[in-house]
């Protein structure tokens, strides 16, 4: 096939835990591999980094067994540092060369971080967010996101299929019902607002719809 001309762009896959990012950024990067794009994949946060270590933490319950122990400021930087380093340290020439396609944010702070905070604050939370990544941090912007819709009862069922019955293995996101829903109400929420590209990933009887129809979907919006 012939080669195409580089495309420099940042493409975010976001959902909830279980709704098929790692899959889908795999195949989406086979694909344009095949267009004969330049592909790199990254994935956050980055747990084989050291830059992950307030992450962990805060994921094993180091700080509070709930995720609303931690406030929505102090959780975000955490993952924010680890978007920062693996950047500066890793895939910025990537970025320069072509595509790069990450399955997980500075989107995920604001759909995980803004389900801590009342509704009234979610505005200024996404203000502060966005400045301080993208400017402050001068990490890039995504060039497109595409948002993953599935239902937080799913999102609980596919994640105890992943772990095979063994709860224990949950971190405190993910054994969070509750917390899902509010997470589940905040992406909606920035979905609309920040003009996120969704697919909704579960069909009419209630199941996830087939891995190549979702994948078929996302590489008609690229």
């Amino acid at each position: 096939m012939e080669k195409e001309s580089a495309v420099n762009r940042l493409i975010v896959i976001e959902g909830l835990d279980g709704s098929g990012k790692a899959t889908q950024t795999a195949r989406l990067a086979e694909r344009l591999r095949e267009r004969g794009e330049h592909v790199r994949r990254v994935s956050f946060p980055n747990y084989d980094s050291d830059s992950s270590a307030l992450v962990k933490m805060y994921l094993a319950g180091a700080f509070g067994t709930h995720p609303d122990d931690v406030n929505a400021y102090a959780a975000s930087s955490f993952f924010a540092v680890d978007r920062y380093a693996g950047y500066r340290s890793d895939w910025k020439d990537d970025l320069e060369k072509g595509t790069v396609i990450a399955d997980r944010y500075t989107t995920s702070n604001a759909v995980h971080q803004c389900s801590k905070l009342d509704r009234s604050e979610w505005d200024p939370f996404l203000d502060w967010l966005f400045d301080y990544e993208y400017r402050l941090l001068g990490i890039p912007a995504p060039s497109l996101v595409i948002y993953l819709r599935v239902a937080p009862e799913l999102s609980q069922k596919l994640m105890t299929e992943r772990y095979h019955g063994h709860e224990e293995k949950k971190d405190i996101h993910e054994r969070d019902r509750l917390y899902l829903e509010r997470c589940r109400e905040a992406a909606d929420y920035c979905a609309e607002k920040l003009g996120w590209r969704v697919i909704e990933c579960v069909g009419a009887d209630g199941s996830m719809r087939g891995v190549d129809e979702i994948s078929g979907e996302i590489l008609r919006l690229i």
